[in-house]
């Protein structure tokens, strides 16, 4: 059967033609652009009470980017007014909210509503999607749903009999008050770092239960004066100019995680220069040196991290949570700590994505069945087995040097050209081939084989851990992603010829 056309002529109209799934970062670009072109037959369902994504849900104290903020912003809607080089949380969800809103989004976003499965009808070629809102069936449908959106939380024992207030960092509690309490940060990953030195100011003690130490490089933030920020904003073209250089700047960073001698070496006296810098203490700076290379997990930032773990009341166990028995939590070393409250800064499900298994394709497969081994994507965006569905930010269409939303709009463009092709053409369905996927994936792997991510010795959240593929990250410059992928092509498609590009 070619998917190129409709398994029969539907009998039906679709409810909506485009139906994307979550008002991020990504849901909320591609339906700015779809707006912008003049299509106004999508929804975009999101199951909290506002649009945002990871901006809306993480408001622990200390949340900020570490991406520089004219990098971490769309192209097509830069923003001269950013007050820091690394913008902190609130503004970037204020950015982000006034970017829906005025682009003419509230009509398209339903909020409050939880999309709790997705099927695709042959017979009428179309998906039809279950919510909580009833049911809705669409032409083609986005997942957009972000991989940190999922809390995970450790799984030992007793981690439910905790007496006292625990959540994850993703989920806050603000009338929890930290003064004077003995808190326990489970973690020392991007999030941790920038929490433990908040809580570290209030409570009378902090015990960091660290897994895995980091690598960490100093964090210079300055302030945007007011006329630094009145020139970018008289000024486009020194607007577009200051992040083409942000960007390529960070671009040479690639050099370091395609594990290039020279590259690493100075990464890692960088990052050794400043440990031993911010912590006199011999015994703690052993125990906060990482043991495997850097780049394998995320290189943090961060000036005042190290200077928090220094502090008297503040301590550091190096060795994973193993249980939870009542107010103590013991660690796999034998450890035991007690504590008021729990902050669990303990990640997300990003390799295993839990919306996977409600997404139910050809022959009902579901996503969950098709991603067994790990996610895989052609051109990171379109699945084999599931027509006219297209990811953003799923398989390898993270990057790890460079700006996430850079990589989004790449693969917004991709969408954008697929549906265009499908209205010029007069090709109602869309599915990509298996054959053409393998062929992505098998590049993809041979790109990956010599990174530090599949070298370096770590166990990271970029692997998936059923495989132990590279399935987050894009393996190379973020400008070689756009390049490949950023333009939609019909020859991965069935009924046309096969194979890929060459990078």
């Amino acid at each position: 059967m070619s998917a190129i056309e409709p398994d029969t002529e539907p009998d039906v109209e679709p409810n909506v033609d485009v139906a994307i799934i979550g008002a991020g970062i990504a849901g909320i670009g591609l339906g700015i652009r779809l707006r912008r072109r003049g299509d106004s037959s999508f929804v975009i369902f999101e199951r909290a009470s506002q649009p945002g994504g990871t901006w809306r849900d993480n408001t622990y104290p200390g949340v900020a980017c570490d991406v520089p903020s004219h990098l971490y912003s769309y192209s097509f809607r830069p923003n001269p007014g950013w007050s820091r080089f690394f913008a902190p949380g609130a503004e970037i969800q204020s950015y982000l909210l006034a970017s829906a809103a005025e682009e003419g989004l509230d009509a398209n976003i339903r909020l409050n509503t939880d999309v709790t499965g997705a099927r695709w009808d042959a017979g009428r070629s179309l998906w039809v999607l279950e919510s909580s809102a009833g049911t809705v069936t669409a032409r083609v449908l986005v997942l957009a749903a972000g991989r940190l959106s999922s809390p995970r939380y450790p799984a030992v024992p007793g981690i439910e009999s905790f007496p006292g207030p625990a959540f994850h960092s993703s989920r806050w509690d603000h009338d929890v008050d930290l003064a004077g309490k003995r808190v326990a940060i489970v973690g020392s990953g991007a999030s941790s770092i920038q929490i433990v030195p908040e809580v570290a100011r209030v409570a009378s003690h902090v015990s960091v239960l660290q897994r895995s130490a980091p690598w960490v490089i100093p964090r210079e933030n300055p302030e945007y004066t007011a006329a630094e920020r009145s020139l970018l904003e008289r000024d486009p073209a020194e607007l577009a100019r200051l992040r083409a250089s942000l960007f390529w700047r960070a671009e040479e960073a690639y050099a370091q995680r395609a594990a290039e001698p020279r590259a690493l070496d100075a990464a890692r006296t960088r990052a050794l220069d400043h440990l031993h810098a911010q912590v006199a203490d011999p015994a703690l700076r052993e125990r906060l040196t990482p043991n495997y290379e850097i780049g394998c997990k995320r290189v943090l930032i961060s000036s005042d991290y190290y200077p928090a773990m220094g502090q008297p009341h503040v301590s550091l166990e190096a060795s994973a949570l193993a249980a939870v028995e009542g107010d103590t939590l013991v660690m796999a070393n034998g450890a035991r700590h007690e504590a008021d409250v729990v902050i669990f800064a303990t990640g997300f499900h990003a390799a295993e994505q839990p919306y996977a298994a409600t997404i139910v394709g050809r022959d009902g497969v579901t996503l969950a069945e098709h991603w067994a081994h790990g996610m895989t994507a052609f051109a990171s965006t379109a699945v084999s087995g599931f027509p006219n569905m297209f990811v953003i930010n799923g398989p390898n269409a993270a990057v790890g040097h460079n700006s996430a939303i850079y990589m989004i709009e790449a693969q917004i463009d991709y969408i954008l050209g697929a549906l265009q092709y499908q209205r010029a053409e007069g090709v109602p369905v869309l599915a990509v081939t298996a054959e053409a996927e393998r062929d992505y994936v098998d590049l993809v792997d041979g790109l990956s084989a010599t990174t530090v991510w599949m070298t370096g010795r770590c166990d990271s959240w970029y692997l998936d851990p059923r495989s132990g593929r590279l399935t987050l990250i894009w393996p190379d410059f973020a400008f070689a992603f756009r390049e490949l992928n950023g333009r939609f092509s019909a020859h991965a498609y069935e009924g046309v010829s096969r194979g890929i590009p060459s990078p």
